[in-house]
């Protein structure tokens, strides 16, 4: 997961396919043939006696990070919250050690000598007669009436000393369960009980009431209902739900959560390493004798679902484990590379390690800890990822190259997979393809989060790639939002990619879980809470092409939809992000030398709408100021939207903050602009983003920084699509917008084994898409063809409560070598066509 786009990853406005594409999608183009009902406004012909790119069986897959919660309080079956007492405010000043726990009498946590192991420091010491409550997350701990759910503990006493516990559920109406007692006696140990629940609450608390002293650790309660029945499993609603995906691969851990943090950092009065960058090793072994670290997303993480648990769920879903490892060069925002060449050969031996974890013998050292832990068989790793959209790219690759030195040496028939960044384009992203293809790498992981119009305008991308270069592994993707429009975008741009099978190998949309109470990042592909469980209009989406896919690729071609393009329209603005600016002289002066504004402010505001109504504005020293560094998005325009060929002249100083200034252009309202983003991303570089119904791409970037209390003179050229900035009299960037964003896109497929074609259309305008389809002359093809169709309003989006987006399933009877088949208005669809 990354942080290029970070900033706009909580949502879009409404109608992104309305006002985006207005005109372009609601008019019913031209009849480009004729079929057997009359004028059709597209033609598909399909080449049924060609085969195109091979469909690798692990084309689409799943990309599992721990943002949102998605582990503990999700995906991880445990409904206890710091369930070893190990938050600390040095993780999140919000935490204590007792998070989550109420207490009632003497109870207090201590970290001495009498821990129960060295990496589970913390305990807890009860006095006879109290009690502690864990209210677990969310609004507490859901249990369903008639099913089981274990209790398990590790305990301590003095000597032979006993010490009755009292276990129960209960919720603000009474019990849950009927309550269980156990005794500890002696050294630690563990002890165990079962509960069948009595009523169902997604309320619950759990509660150990202890009778005599005693030291507890380890307070646990799980589901006995975990996914595939596994101890120590995983919550089975949403186990199944990415189980139904028939993921081809599973990439794990994580992407910023792996490459962030201390690699070391100690703390000083334990001993013990705190903040540790995501290390494998602290994730196996005993649930009691792993670690609990703190979470580049702001939270703790158990490591209960670690390293083991990801290559069995893996394997259960039928899924290529594909692990990511750290590079020792961090990313999402944390430019730093350590020089430390002790670690790095530690973190290189560690990655040795973890292939022979996963597929060295039970007589191997690594090999005999899987096996220890349940698995002899290997669980057969073939590739592996190095590194996770780092910012540094030649300080990566250097790094990069000595992991897969490493790891070619010791295991040949390991693909290992370099990264491009965090973004689809810019310096970073040309310089490591550059050093990628330089170095003959088998594959590159790409990442993007763009606006639903740059995945309409890009299906085409990989058309132009270099097909003896590295193969290409989306490792992360999504269209900025969970509307149907949304996965609608997505689907247009998943066509180019199985067209370009040969190309791009592995593709998984990100992030997958979010639980709808901890919410890092906007959109996510299955939302959850306590007790409940669904699918956004993307995991929809993403099923049908996944259960879909196809061995082969069989040529295609399709008529487009008549561009109706015109010049770059809009007013201006002045704007700031977390950063206090001064602007002055604004001029914008028409393509016949004619002003069109020009404001030296010396008469106050009064030609500026506060568009977003963030910031404080006001007019100080002759010129406008923003000055609260904490506002973000603080856009005031200025002008007529119907403004085209102009040019937009300002002076900016940053007066304080994180980033520079904002000045925008084509303004029609504050989703829909272009601006000029100099010292963006805390002031690591500077790019022209286009904002389409909230939705953000960037259509020009460089590493431009800008100095406090310096004055910058900016001037944009706007004519017709094309638009050329310059800095301080000097050019800056350029660029054309003139992409047309189709709506119609398909793609075939053949599946061998059902001798089917597969044809995916999806249909993205406001009106129905009557089309022809050709399949040759003489092709041979049965008269019925299996439906699968999503349709829905493109602001639909599936909750908690509904679930617009759905698909439904119908024969159509009327195939032959060519026919007719009207798309609905807003759908993805799949025809299946048996063929002999």
């Amino acid at each position: 997961m990354g942080l290029a786009r970070g900033r706009w990853r909580i949502g879009l406005t409404a109608g992104v396919l309305g006002s985006l594409l207005a005109g372009a999608l609601a008019a019913s183009p031209g009849a480009a043939g004729a079929g057997p009902d009359g004028p059709t406004d597209y033609t598909i012909d399909v080449d049924t006696a060609r085969t195109g790119a091979k469909i690798d069986d692990t084309m689409y897959g799943v990309f599992y990070e721990d943002i949102n919660r998605a582990a503990d309080g999700g995906l991880y079956a445990e409904l206890v919250q710091n369930r070893s007492f190990e938050y600390s405010t040095d993780d999140n000043t919000a935490y204590t050690s007792l998070t989550s726990w109420d207490v009632a009498g003497a109870a207090r946590v201590l970290n001495d000598d009498g821990r129960l192991n060295a990496r589970n420091r913390n305990y807890l010491s009860m006095d006879a007669g109290s009690t502690v409550t864990n209210s677990g997350y969310n609004t507490g701990i859901a249990v369903i009436r008639g099913r089981r759910y274990d209790f398990s503990v590790w305990a301590r006493t003095d000597a032979s000393a006993r010490a009755p516990l009292t276990i129960g559920i209960t919720d603000s109406t009474g019990d849950l369960a009927t309550a269980r007692r156990v005794t500890a006696r002696g050294g630690w140990a563990k002890y165990e009980a079962s509960f069948t629940a009595t009523r169902t609450s997604a309320n619950g608390r759990l509660s150990v009431r202890a009778g005599a002293p005693v030291a507890l650790d380890m307070i646990s309660l799980f589901p006995r209902d975990t996914y595939k029945g596994r101890e120590n499993g995983l919550r089975k609603d949403l186990a199944q739900k990415i189980a139904d995906l028939r993921p081809g691969f599973l990439r794990f851990p994580g992407g910023c959560l792996v490459n962030t943090g201390s690699h070391e950092a100690y703390d000083e009065q334990s001993g013990w390493q705190r903040k540790r960058s995501y290390q494998w090793k602290d994730t196996i072994g005993p649930v009691e004798q792993r670690a609990t670290n703190s979470n580049f997303w702001g939270y703790n993480q158990s490591y209960g679902l670690g390293y083991y648990e990801y290559f069995q769920f893996a394997e259960d879903t039928g899924a290529m484990p594909l692990p990511v490892v750290p590079a020792l060069v961090t990313g999402c925002g944390q430019n730093k590379a350590t020089d430390d060449d002790a670690l790095l050969k530690r973190h290189i031996q560690d990655t040795l390690d973890l292939i022979e974890f996963a597929n060295g013998p039970v007589t191997s050292e690594w090999g005999r800890k899987r096996a220890d832990m349940g698995h002899p068989k290997p669980f057969r790793l073939t590739h592996l990822e190095v590194g996770n959209e780092e910012n540094l790219p030649e300080a990566f690759f250097a790094r990069f190259k000595k992991f897969r030195e490493a790891i070619e040496a010791a295991y040949p028939d390991v693909t290992v997979i370099s990264n491009s960044g965090p973004d689809d384009s810019g310096s970073t992203f040309d310089t490591a393809w550059k050093l990628n293809r330089e170095a003959n790498v088998d594959m590159v992981d790409e990442h993007y989060y763009n606006s639903p119009r740059w995945f309409l305008e890009n299906n085409g991308r990989y058309d132009s790639y270099d097909r003896g270069g590295p193969k290409v592994f989306l490792g992360e993707y999504a269209s900025q939002g969970n509307r149907f429009s949304d996965s609608l975008s997505e689907a247009a741009f998943m066509t180019g990619l199985e067209r370009n099978a040969d190309i791009v190998k592995l593709a998984s949309y990100a992030p997958l879980l979010a639980n709808e109470d901890y919410v890092q990042w906007k959109p996510n592909m299955i939302w959850f809470d306590n007790d409940q469980s669904w699918g956004s209009a993307n995991y929809e989406t993403q099923k049908l092409f996944m259960r879909n896919v196809g061995d082969e690729v069989v040529p295609s071609t399709a008529s487009g939809t008549p561009a109706t393009t015109g010049p770059i329209t809009g007013a201006v603005g002045l704007s700031t992000w977390a950063t206090s600016a001064a602007y002055d002289d604004v001029k914008v002066t028409g393509e016949d030398g004619g002003t069109l504004l020009a404001d030296d402010f010396s008469a106050g505001d009064a030609q500026w709408r506060k568009s977003t109504g963030r910031g404080s504005w006001t007019v100080r020293d002759g010129a406008y100021v923003q000055s609260d560094e904490t506002a973000e998005d603080t856009l005031v325009t200025a002008g007529d939207p119907n403004w085209s060929n102009y040019d937009l002249e300002v002076k900016a100083t940053k007066k304080a903050g994180k980033e520079g200034f904002l000045v925008a252009f084509g303004v029609q309202d504050t989703g829909n602009h272009y601006w000029w983003n100099l010292g963006g991303w805390n002031n690591t570089r500077s790019a022209v983003e286009k904002s389409t119904d909230g939705g953000k791409q960037t259509m020009a970037e460089d590493g431009t920084t800008i100095d406090t209390g310096r004055s910058y003179d900016l001037r944009v050229e706007v004519r017709g699509r094309q638009v050329t900035l310059y800095l301080d009299g000097k050019k800056w960037g350029s660029f054309t917008d003139d992409k047309p964003a189709e709506p119609f896109r398909q793609v075939v497929t053949r599946d061998k084994a059902t001798g089917e074609l597969i044809v995916k259309v999806v249909n993205a305008r406001a009106a129905q898409a009557r089309t022809e389809i050709g399949l040759g002359a003489g092709a041979r093809v049965a008269p019925e063809a299996r439906v699968t169709t999503l349709t829905a309003d493109p602001a639909a989006e599936n909750t908690e409560d509904e679930r617009p987006v759905a698909p439904k399933t119908s024969l159509f009877k009327g195939v032959d070598d060519t026919f007719s088949y009207t798309f609905p208005a807003h759908s993805v669809t799949f025809l299946r066509i048996k063929t002999e």
